[in-house]
């Protein structure tokens, strides 16, 4: 009784999400509609009569709660239905539980009893969405007395009966129509988060977004699967097997999830053991689920609280990982809080349930839906938020790495291009080209008159009235020391003479003369062997301008210089 209001809390919260997608009346026509049937238990025995049952007064137990009752075989007895007085048919609705059959018997004033019997397969083909199994009584002239149920094989994991209502054909239409639209609305959420995400994913390649995926796909197939969906589309199906699906579901949601939040953080969020611990909770959680499945009902109360232990395991995880989210101040830690405080508080709530500290209602069972529908929501502003900031680090990236490429290929004294980069650019040019290059006259004197940081002015000078002369689209580069070289196209007609009246013309620091030689030379560039064989040409052509007396340019045959 302690965790009572807590499960009031919360299906009132609950309640109050469903009102704004249903309108005023969906509080009163949504799953747990018509008159509340309260329980009392007897453990079956052998030569029990249904009949004796409705009309003894004693033996059944109103008050133990139905979980400390163990497995095996019940009767299951209403109230008297004092406030059933229509005489029309009427839906008695319960929950879905692990069970092996469920015989229900309808006591009426004249005496006479229906009887509905389902096994695993029948139990499929009653139920409706919520996961409640519906059984339509026929009219009768006289009024519903009393209900009893025979439940066979019950795993009581959660209890015997539980969810058992009347109610009439209207309310029960109401409610089935708005339980669709909010199932259906929650699919189709996931349907265009799935296709988005994947769309994105193709695009972006982000790990983060097929955990993801992975995630809303298992939730989108436990919706169909809980909510009795999945019933209506294989009405063959053992109703015990649907639940198998269910926690196999569940567990892999929740597995997805943690895989999400370690590619959604930063890398370093999940270092060291923090990693290692995130694994073992995917496994874990994922382990008593694939068992269950598997071998239930053997060992199906272990499983089913080993199963929600592994879960108390993913939430405590949680707390490091926010911790450390904080500490290493993660850009992603108000989103992932945001979005995931929802699912995370309802989940706690549920595992109460799972250990009986708080008593089942049908919203607190369909809660998954709703805390996801705001996760989901949440996440993909998130996960918006998170690409954004990913494609910034990219451009930045992408800006410095264009930076760092222009400063590897460019000369840091001058800014022209060095010689690496010059002769990556000017071998395997097609046709023919004009290779310039130039030389400052005695250097060495500049360097000893202005000290080593005039001699670099006196470069950087240099390198701009170079850059200034050279034609068009023209490679200008400092090939090493005070070498510099400009290299066009035949056609652009690289005049020497307009160079070297463009260095006379340059203002050195101190009105420092400084004049320089140039060697020409003009050949194809289509391979290395070119470029060696046009470079030793020009060479040649500069120690020529040198020996006949520097502050000149000379050509080697096949160019000649204007007058």
């Amino acid at each position: 009784m302690v965790g009572f209001p807590i499960s009031r809390i919360v299906m009132r919260v609950l309640l109050a999400l469903v009102c704004l997608t249903g309108g005023p009346a969906a509080h009163a026509q949504v799953g747990d509609v018509g008159l509340h049937i309260r329980p009392c238990v007897l453990r079956a025995a052998p030569g029990m009569d249904p009949a004796t049952l409705l009309r003894q007064s004693g033996g059944f137990d109103c008050t133990t709660p139905q979980t400390d009752f163990g497995r095996g075989d019940f009767w299951v007895r209403s109230q008297p239905l004092d406030r059933i007085d229509t005489r029309s048919p009427h839906e008695i609705r319960v929950a879905s539980l692990w069970q092996t059959r469920l015989t229900l018997y309808a006591l009426y004033a004249d005496g006479r009893i229906y009887r509905f019997s389902d096994d695993g397969r029948g139990a499929t083909r009653h139920m409706q969405l919520g996961a409640l199994i519906q059984h339509q009584t026929p009219p009768s002239p006289v009024p519903l007395v009393r209900l009893l149920w025979h439940v066979e094989g019950a795993a009581n994991l959660r209890g015997i009966l539980i969810g058992a209502r009347v109610t009439d054909a209207y309310q029960a239409g109401q409610s089935t129509l708005r339980l669709g639209a909010l199932y259906a609305g929650f699919v189709g959420l996931c349907l265009a988060l799935l296709v988005y995400n994947l769309a994105l994913w193709g695009a972006l390649r982000y790990r983060f977004q097929l955990a993801y995926c992975a995630m809303v796909a298992a939730l989108m197939g436990y919706a169909i699967s809980s909510s009795g969906a999945l019933a209506w589309m294989l009405p063959d199906m053992l109703n015990n097997d649907r639940l198998r699906i269910n926690y196999l579901l569940l567990a892999i949601s929740a597995a997805s999830a943690v895989a999400f939040a370690r590619s959604f953080f930063e890398e370093q969020v999940f270092s060291g053991w923090l990693r290692v611990a995130s694994r073992i909770a995917m496994v874990a959680v994922l382990t008593p689920a694939t068992l269950f499945a598997l071998f239930a009902p053997h060992a199906i109360w272990a499983l089913d609280k080993l199963y929600a232990v592994t879960f108390c395991g993913l939430i405590a995880i949680v707390i490091p990982i926010l911790w450390r989210a904080w500490r290493m101040r993660s850009n992603y830690l108000w989103m992932f809080a945001l979005g995931w405080a929802a699912p995370i508080a309802l989940a706690c709530v549920r595992i109460l349930n799972n250990f009986h500290l708080i008593p089942w209602s049908f919203w607190l069972d369909n809660s998954t839906l709703v805390s996801m529908t705001i996760e989901a929501l949440l996440s993909s502003v998130a996960i918006a938020y998170r690409i954004h900031l990913l494609s910034r680090e990219r451009d930045e990236a992408r800006i410095q790495e264009a930076a760092q490429r222009l400063l590897a290929d460019t000369d840091p004294l001058t800014g022209l291009l060095n010689r690496r980069s010059f002769l990556r650019e000017a071998i395997g040019r097609d046709g023919m080209h004009t290779l310039l290059v130039t030389d400052i006259d005695h250097f060495k004197r500049v360097n000893d008159t202005l000290g080593h940081d005039g001699g670099d002015e006196v470069l950087r000078l240099f390198a701009r009235a170079l850059r200034a002369a050279a034609p068009p689209g023209a490679l200008v580069a400092r090939l090493g020391g005070e070498e510099f070289a400009i290299l066009t196209t035949e056609e652009a007609k690289l005049d020497a003479n307009t160079v070297l009246a463009r260095l006379r013309a340059q203002r050195m620091p101190f009105d420092l003369t400084v004049t320089a030689s140039i060697g020409l030379c003009t050949g194809p560039l289509a391979t290395e062997g070119h470029w060696k064989l046009l470079y030793g040409l020009a060479d040649r052509a500069l120690f020529d301008a040198k020996s006949d007396g520097r502050d000149r340019a000379r050509a080697r045959p096949g160019y000649s210089i204007a007058a």
